[in-house]
């Protein structure tokens, strides 16, 4: 299948954590109009990790935005669970992001001043919130953290202070966890270390992950792979491994290069 050709987003048996139809945006107007995203359906469900991959430029990065309500789409419709976002508010879209999506980005945003438990808890402070203490603590384990608790982020590890963020995201049992390249400043063992602790977040904890990675071995650790080309959905590719993630990014630099 040619990366330029788009195909329609298969439709899952069960409730979406997550969905986008015919979502489009677009930054610009005349000839500085760049279309970012053109016509995207696609859906994440419950309890899997999808890993969101295609070339410089696809619209990986503005996929998630969009669909985590952290950008407003030009056309189409996003929602998290059954909540359609375009027609909240400010206040409410804020709120839906608070209690209903984790997110995990490149940059660690932890607050210096705080130890790590403070920094996963504080979304939920701000809230109002109090933790489910056997929650979290199942977290906090899950994530490796026991022994680090006290520690600000100076104290830790760049691995470890990403894995503060991961617990964050965890800590409110969010219908979805965003993660937008979070191996990005990580050396490969660190990386690799986050990746499965996301991985494990699916499996032990049933959590749902979406994961924006260019990193081959960093999707293979997914249960299913989407391929954007041009801001358009081509392909996915389930139970991946790291040499047919390769393989089928291998045809887009093809594509690239015979178009």
């Amino acid at each position: 299948m040619s990366p330029q050709e788009a195909v329609p987003a298969p439709v899952s048996p069960g409730p979406a954590a997550a969905r986008a139809t015919g979502l489009s945006k677009v930054y610009g107007r005349g000839e500085a109009r760049v279309v970012a995203l053109d016509s995207v359906s696609v859906e994440f469900e419950r309890g899997r990790f999808t890993a969101i991959m295609g070339p410089s430029g696809s619209g990986k990065s503005t996929l998630m935005h969009c669909m985590a309500g952290l950008d407003a789409v030009s056309a189409g419709s996003t929602r998290i669970g059954d909540t359609e976002l375009s027609g909240l508010s400010d206040r409410q879209l804020t709120r839906l992001r608070r209690d209903s999506v984790g997110f995990v980005f490149q940059a660690f945003n932890l607050l210096p001043t705080l130890t790590a438990l403070e920094n996963i808890t504080l979304p939920m402070a701000i809230a109002g919130r109090r933790p489910d203490r056997k929650w979290l603590e199942t977290v906090v384990a899950t994530v490796g953290l026991a022994g680090r608790l006290g520690h600000r982020p100076a104290q830790l590890s760049g691995g470890q202070q990403q894995r503060v963020a991961v617990a964050r995201a965890l800590a409110a049992r969010p219908e979805i966890v965003f993660a937008d390249e979070p191996t990005g400043n990580l050396d490969s063992r660190a990386g690799s270390e986050i990746l499965g602790f996301l991985r494990e977040s699916v499996r032990e904890l049933g959590q749902t992950v979406v994961m924006v990675t260019h990193d081959p071995a960093a999707a293979a650790h997914a249960d299913r792979v989407v391929f954007l080309a041009d801001g358009r959905l081509t392909d996915e590719l389930l139970a991946p491994t790291a040499e047919t993630v390769l393989d089928r990014m291998r045809r887009f630099d093809t594509g690239a290069r015979t178009s």
